[in-house]
């Protein structure tokens, strides 16, 4: 058993139990394996173990992999966890089936544009900056369900759910408890939130999607 699958299985035991502590559903976590900055020959393990749900930040970096493991895979299901560019909109929408960081105007309306004329139907989640951090992405708190409200209405999108990253030196704990207040607020189930670190918090807070990369594929290099 590869170390990939090693890892993947511990993370599968760790998000059950976390399920059952919280007295929620098993099984109604969804894990997105990040494979930002790791190629092919590492990702293809958790293909192989049948995993089937991965993250990436980047377009351009995704586009030099995913294409091939897709051929190779096809029932693999791509999220975008990162900043998106509108200017990449085309790309992002012809090779994900989930973006999770919808987070302005020009970015929805780009979105919206393109998922018209591809006739390719995404999941979609608002990503909010819930430490109202200068160099973060994110929507603000107190205009997150506004925001979800104009992207259903004016844009015609489908908003599944919000997406946080809590400040890296702060208790995630109150972060995860705000985006889901906010999303009960908007009428939005998926809550996207939770990484390595601190993924059981999460699902205890709600979390529908978690996003574990280094306890899986190992420590990444630096870029």
């Amino acid at each position: 058993m590869s170390m990939v699958t090693q890892n993947l299985q511990n993370i599968y035991q760790s998000i059950l139990k976390a399920e059952k502590y919280s007295n929620r559903e098993p099984d109604c976590v969804t894990l997105i394996a990040v494979s930002k900055t790791f190629g092919i020959d590492d990702i293809r393990p958790a293909l192989e173990a049948g995993h089937r749900v991965f993250g990436e930040n980047r377009v351009q970096e995704s586009q030099s992999k995913w294409p091939q493991l897709k051929e190779e895979y096809p029932d693999a299901e791509l999220h975008l966890i990162g900043p998106l560019q509108s200017n990449k909109a085309k790309e992002a929408v012809g090779l994900f089936d989930v973006i999770h960081t919808i987070d302005r105007e020009k970015i929805a309306s780009a979105i919206a544009r393109e998922i018209q004329a591809q006739q390719k139907p995404l999941q979609l989640f608002v990503q909010v900056n819930t430490g109202l951090e200068p160099q973060k992405a994110g929507i603000a708190p107190d205009k997150a369900i506004e925001f979800v409200q104009r992207c259903r209405n004016t844009h015609n999108l489908d908003i599944c759910g919000l997406m946080c990253i809590p400040p890296f030196e702060e208790n995630p704990g109150p972060h995860f408890a705000l985006l889901a207040k906010l999303a009960q607020q908007a009428s939005v189930d998926g809550l996207s939130m939770g990484m390595s670190a601190d993924y059981e918090t999460a699902i205890k807070f709600g979390a529908t999607h978690v996003r574990v990369g280094s306890a899986i594929f190992g420590t990444r290099d630096k870029i």
